[in-house]
C-alpha cells in the first residue's frame, strides 16, 4: 500500500498505520545458533557476495521448512520468489502450499499431528482460537523475530500477534481494503467525477444506474465466494460501512463485544450494504441478479469492469482492497488514464477518513532452529524489499520501516500510500479477524451469504451472528 515516494513518506505511512513492519534482522552477534534465536551468523569470510544480509540465520544446508497459507495464485508466485535467496544462501529448503480452504483445515492438521512449520493466519481472531485449542502446538515467536518486531513494528502490531502476553506471530503483509475500483474510460465519457463523500457516492451510483437503465450494466458488481472461507469479502463491505455510518469508536466496541453485533448500528450498516448490494436496478453486474453475489468467485467479482476498447463494460463499480489489482487479467493497464483503476472508498464528509485495513501473521508450530531462522526472516527488510521486488504487478504492500518504497511497483500503489498518510485517515483492523475465529471466519461469513443467497434480512443475519458469539 505504498509508493515510489521518498523514505519519508514510508515514514508517514508507518506513523498513519501505526505500523512499523520489520527490518533488518538481529545482530549476528546477538545470535548464538540455538532454538528460538532466528539462526546464527555464518563467519565473515564464508559469506558469500550477495548473502551478507543472510549471514544472521546461519548454515541450514539439508533443512526444510513447510510453510501452510491461503495465499494462492497469482499471489503465490510472488511469495515462493520472495524466499529464493534465503534458500541460496542458507541452503534451506523452503516448501510452501496455498490452500483455499487454509482456516478449515489449519486447525485439523494440527489435532491430527501434521501442523505445518509455519502458517500465515489472516486472522488475529485465530490466532487466539488456536492458542487457547493447542496451547503446547504454537511455538512462541523467535528471538530473531521478537527482535525485528520491536524495533521495526508498533506496539499495535505486536499486539496483534500477542495472546495473553505471549507473542507468537508477526506480521507478514498489510493491505487496504477502503478502494473502489471503477472503469476510468466510462468516467471520461459520461463525465462523472470521484464521490469525496459517502452521499456522493450514492449519487453516483444512482447516476450510473439510470444512465445505463434498459441495458445488461450495471452499477456495482461483486462476487463472495472463496471455498471454505465463502462469505469473507462481504464482511469487509459491512466493516467499511460500520466505520463510516457508526464511526471508529463504535467500530472498536463492536469488535470486542461491548455493543452486541445486533446492535441498532450494526443493523444500519448491513442496512447500508444492502441498499447497494441488494438492489437488483445496481447490481450484479456481469452476473446475473442479486442472489449471484453469494456464488460468484470473489477473484473475478470485479472483472466486468473491463471491456474491450468500444465496448460498454457490464460493470462500473466494485469494492475491493488493494490486493485486487492481482486478479486483473495479464496486460490490464491500472492507472488512471488506464483500463481499471480506484479511488479511496469515502466517508460521511471529505475530511472524515476512516480506512479498513488487515494482513497476515506468521506462527509457528514447530521448535527448531531453521524455522525460527525463517520467522525472523519474515519479519526483516531483507524479505519486505525482496517481497516487493517479487511483486511486479503490484497489490502488494507492506508498513515495514524498513522497505524502500522504490521497489513498489505501480501507481496505484501510490495512492494506497497517500491516503495511508493522510493525517486524517483513522486505520482500524478488520473486524472479523479481530473477532472470535467461531465469528469472524465462522458465522459472519455463513450469515453473509445467507444475505444474498436467501434474501436474509439484515436485523435476522445480526441476530444469528450474535447468537454464535462465544
Amino acid at each position: 500500500m505504498s509508493t515510489r515516494k521518498s523514505t519519508i513518506a514510508a515514514s508517514a505511512i508507518a506513523a498513519s498505520l501505526l505500523l512499523a513492519l520489520g527490518a533488518c534482522a538481529p545482530d549476528p552477534a546477538d545470535s548464538n545458533g540455538t532454538t528460538g534465536t532466528g539462526g546464527s551468523a555464518a563467519p565473515t569470510g564464508d559469506v558469500k557476495a550477495g548473502c551478507e544480509d543472510y549471514a544472521v540465520y546461519g548454515n541450514l544446508s539439508g533443512k526444510t521448512v513447510s510453510v501452510y497459507t491461503s495465499i494462492v495464485e497469482v499471489e503465490q508466485a510472488d511469495q515462493e520468489e520472495s524466499y529464493d535467496k534465503f534458500e541460496e544462501c542458507t541452503g534451506a529448503t523452503i516448501e510452501y502450499e496455498g490452500s483455499r480452504e487454509f482456516e478449515a483445515q489449519l486447525p485439523i492438521r494440527i489435532e491430527a499431528g501434521n501442523a505445518p512449520d509455519i502458517a500465515y493466519l489472516p486472522q488475529p481472531g485465530l490466532l487466539r482460537t488456536l492458542v487457547e485449542r493447542f496451547p503446547d502446538k504454537v511455538i512462541p515467536a523467535s528471538e530473531g523475530t521478537v527482535a525485528n518486531v520491536d524495533k521495526f513494528f508498533s506496539a499495535s502490531w505486536k499486539e496483534y500477534g500477542t495472546v495473553d502476553g505471549t507473542f507468537y506471530a508477526a506480521p507478514l503483509g498489510a493491505n487496504m481494503k477502503s478502494f473502489v475500483w471503477y472503469n476510468p474510460s466510462v468516467f471520461k465519457d459520461k463525465g462523472y467525477t470521484v464521490p469525496t463523500t459517502w452521499d456522493e457516492l450514492l449519487a453516483l451510483t444512482d447516476k450510473i444506474t439510470a444512465d445505463f437503465s434498459g441495458t445488461s450494466t450495471k452499477a456495482w458488481c461483486a462476487g463472495i465466494e472463496s471455498g471454505d472461507a465463502t462469505g469473507w469479502p462481504a464482511t469487509d463491505w459491512v466493516e467499511d460501512v460500520m466505520l463510516r455510518t457508526a464511526g471508529a469508536e463504535a467500530y472498536d466496541k463492536w469488535v470486542s463485544h461491548e455493543i452486541p453485533f445486533n446492535d441498532p448500528q450494526v443493523v444500519a450498516a448491513l442496512d447500508a450494504v444492502g441498499e447497494i448490494l441488494k438492489d437488483p436496478a445496481r447490481v450484479n453486474g456481469g452476473f446475473g441478479d442479486v442472489k449471484t453475489i453469494a456464488t460468484t468467485p470473489w477473484t473475478d467479482g470485479g472483472l466486468p469492469i473491463l471491456a474491450e476498447d468500444g465496448e460498454t463494460p457490464e460493470c462500473v463499480l466494485h469494492r475491493a482492497a488493494n490486493f485486487y489489482q492481482n486478479n486483473w487479467p495479464d496486460g490490464t493497464t491500472v492507472a488512471e488514464d488506464g483500463d481499471v483503476f480506484a479511488f479511496y472508498l469515502p466517508g460521511k464528509t471529505a475530511d472524515d477518513k476512516p480506512v479498513l485495513g488487515g494482513g497476515e501473521f506468521v506462527a509457528a508450530f514447530r521448535d527448531a532452529p531453521e524455522v525460527a531462522a525463517f520467522q525472523a526472516f519474515l519479519a526483516s527488510d531483507t524479505w519486505a524489499n525482496a517481497k516487493a521486488k517479487a511483486t511486479e504487478g503490484g497489490g502488494w504492500v507492506s508498513a515495514n520501516s524498513g522497505l524502500d518504497v522504490n521497489n513498489l511497483a505501480t501507481d496505484f500503489d501510490k495512492l494506497a500510500a497517500s491516503v495511508l498518510g493522510d493525517k486524517n485517515s483513522v486505520i482500524r483492523f478488520d473486524a472479523s479477524d479481530l473477532m472470535p475465529a467461531e465469528v469472524g471466519a465462522g458465522s459472519f461469513w455463513k450469515e453473509m451469504v445467507k444475505f444474498f443467497a436467501e434474501g436474509k434480512s439484515s436485523k435476522d443475519v445480526a441476530d444469528a451472528i450474535e447468537a454464535t458469539w462465544p
